[in-house]
């Protein structure tokens, strides 16, 4: 891990610089998972560097009521949906596991309209056996990238890495028995949040995500021709 501070442009330049750094690593057999809907921007980028597919992991942090920015927790994959609990913030708050299950059935239902919107019908990028780069735009307490990790365990990667631009150092630390690697390009200290170390860091919509998504299926080679294409010469 390297431990400079900079900032990003942006997180297309971010992607780019992510994906040189992992490019060198020489994964076998690599397939990239985006956390939407920030992370897919690095991710595409990050995709292409590899001429990887790339496609997403459905994670859904669990925020304290008082405070959502602040994770209770975070659940993953609404097939087989799977809660990840951070006692340190459930201690501090007061809340209990069972008041984190309660608020996590709600972020479960906006997986399952985002699997509908994002995915449609497009058939899930095997990970069995393959390297898992899991891609965001930056971690702040790793709830959702802790869940990630175990979503990508369960499905039997070979390898498991979580790759950001930025994060701080001890939760990065924290991930060392649960990730085979860790890549962060930037380690700032103090660390306050991810936002501040992009000079744009405009959040992406639903429509940005699907047209992501359109453009990893062209980098496949996955995408149909349009209805009366003539495809004949």
């Amino acid at each position: 891990m390297s431990r400079d501070s900079r900032k990003f442009r942006d997180r297309t330049e971010a992607g780019r610089l992510l994906g040189k750094a992992i490019a060198e690593k020489d994964y076998p057999d690599p397939v990239v998972l985006a956390l939407p809907r920030g992370g897919i921007r690095i991710a595409i980028e990050v995709a292409r560097a590899l001429a990887a597919p790339m496609d997403l992991i459905l994670v859904r942090k669990i925020g304290v009521p008082s405070q959502p920015e602040l994770a209770a927790g975070a659940i993953v994959d609404g097939g087989e949906p799977e809660t990840i609990y951070n006692d340190d913030v459930i201690a501090i708050t007061g809340l209990t596991r069972n008041h984190v299950d309660e608020i996590g059935k709600r972020q479960l239902e906006e997986i399952e309209r985002r699997r509908a919107l994002y995915l449609k019908d497009r058939p899930a990028v095997p990970v069995a056996g393959r390297t898992a780069i899991i891609v965001d735009d930056g971690i702040a307490t790793g709830a959702t990238a802790r869940a990630a990790l175990h979503a990508m365990r369960r499905k039997q990667a070979q390898k498991v890495v979580l790759a950001v631009p930025v994060g701080p150092t001890d939760t990065l630390a924290s991930f060392a028995g649960e990730a085979d690697e860790v890549i962060c390009l930037s380690e700032p200290t103090p660390f306050y949040a991810i936002g501040i170390h992009y000079l744009d860091f405009r959040q992406l919509d639903d429509d940005d995500v699907i047209d992501l998504m359109a453009e990893a299926d062209r980098l496949r080679g996955d995408e149909t021709e349009p209805p009366g294409t003539d495809t004949q010469t």
